[in-house]
């Protein structure tokens, strides 16, 4: 045998258990340090080595541990290398892994963001929900009063129509009455008649004075003086003043005779525009019959019939005043007696359009004189006759009773309602 082969065996004896060691710690690396990690592959790697050298050719010690060595070295180098690699691989990997931690404790946040936001939204929905729920039933409320409202004003609409019908039907009552009226006394043609009759009249007196002017400025004959005829006053009979008037006796035909005169002139010649507390509108032979009847069988103290109209009564008044005025003067003093102002107003504006009088003819000193109370009127004609006045009332038909202080006076006319008609007041004027 070869001595080099004898002597082999030894250290492979010796290096078998090391080879053992290496490889238990090569099946558990996990109980090792990393250097004895590095020195187990070191080893195992030896041990290939040699193994194939075994198999190539026998070598000598010297041989054998040069090259472990070298094997060693290079080994080494390159276990070095390969575990800064993983090292590197292992910081990037706990780098991503803490920033990994990070946004996982951002995550965190930000859920128990969201978890805090969903509960305020979820407060919020619940709060708007039972705000909704107040809002609906106060808009049913709303509706239910606004339903009432519009009803109740419908029904207050309602009325009103009726009411304005009402009046419409009455003022279309009226219209066709004054076209009755119109159409029966020729009021509207006779008064525009006068109108153009008037104003031919003005004319004529205007050219006449003109022809007057220019006939006294020519000299045909020369002037001739004549003596001054004494002037002859003619002889008034004395008028006595008696307490009370009187229409109807024998003793008074003179007076009689001038009444029946003028009632005809206001019937067959109305004067449009004569002087102040003469008639001035169309008289009728129904009103003349009222008038003539009051003086000549009541003897200037009764109460005559409404003519339905109040219009028609200030014309009967008025004929009687314009009458008086004609026998006494301003002795006559008319007093006024309605209930209302209202209609104490349509009772001045009818006297001043048929007497033609103005507003400073009304007062407490002058020729007419309004009241509403007859106490007050009873006062003022007891005045009125302790000064020597002859005070004539007058009663309008609104007034329901007349009071007995009134018929003490010499002259008063009342109209009396026609008992078989209901008048609406209203419809006047």
């Amino acid at each position: 045998m070869n001595p080099e082969e004898s002597q082999t065996p030894e250290p492979i004896d010796e290096w078998l258990p090391e080879k053992q060691e290496q490889s238990n710690a090569i099946e558990h690396p996990e109980n090792l340090p990393a250097e004895s990690v590095v020195e187990t592959e070191t080893l195992s790697l030896l041990v290939d080595n040699k193994n194939d050298a075994t198999f190539e050719q026998p070598r000598s010690n010297a041989e054998v541990t040069k090259s472990t060595t070298e094997l060693t070295e290079d080994s080494t180098d390159e276990l070095v290398a390969q575990l800064e690699a993983e090292t590197t691989a292992l910081e990037s990997e706990i780098a991503s892994e803490s920033q990994d931690n990070l946004l996982y404790a951002q995550a965190e946040q930000r859920l128990v963001e969201l978890q805090r936001t969903e509960a305020a939204l979820k407060e919020e929905i619940a709060t708007l929900q039972v705000s909704y729920k107040t809002l609906q039933t106060q808009i049913g409320e709303t509706q239910t009063t606004l339903g009432r409202l519009v009803q109740e004003s419908l029904a207050q609409l309602e009325q009103r129509k009726q009411a304005l019908q009402i009046s419409v039907e009455q003022l279309e009552r009226r219209q066709d009455r004054i076209r009755n009226e119109m159409r029966t006394t020729f009021a509207g043609a006779s008064q525009d008649l006068a109108i153009r009759v008037q104003g031919f009249k003005d004319y004529l007196t205007g050219s006449l004075q003109d022809l007057a002017a220019a006939a006294e400025q020519l000299q045909l004959v020369p002037a001739v003086t004549e003596r001054e005829k004494p002037t002859v006053r003619e002889a008034k009979p004395v008028e006595s003043q008696p307490g009370t008037p009187q229409f109807a006796q024998q003793q008074f035909q003179d007076t009689t005779k001038q009444i029946r005169r003028l009632i005809d002139q206001y019937r067959t010649k109305p004067d449009y525009y004569g002087p102040a507390w003469q008639l001035r509108r169309t008289f009728e032979p129904v009103h003349a019959e009222r008038v003539s009847n009051w003086f000549f069988s009541q003897g200037g103290r009764g109460a005559l019939r409404t003519m339905g109209s109040r219009l028609q009564n200030i014309l009967i008044a008025s004929a009687a005043i314009s009458i008086l005025h004609k026998l006494y003067g301003d002795r006559v003093r008319t007093l006024v007696l309605a209930n209302t102002p209202e209609r104490l107003g349509e009772w001045r504006r009818g006297l001043q359009d048929c007497l033609g009088i103005g507003r400073p003819d009304f007062g407490p000193d002058r020729g007419l004189v309004l009241f509403e109370a007859p106490e007050a009127a009873a006062q003022k004609a007891d005045r009125l006759v302790k000064a020597n006045q002859l005070p004539l009332i007058i009663i309008d038909d609104s007034e329901e009773q007349i009071s007995l202080s009134l018929l003490q006076f010499p002259l008063w006319l009342a109209f009396a309602p026609d008992p078989k008609t209901v008048r609406n007041y209203d419809d006047d004027f």
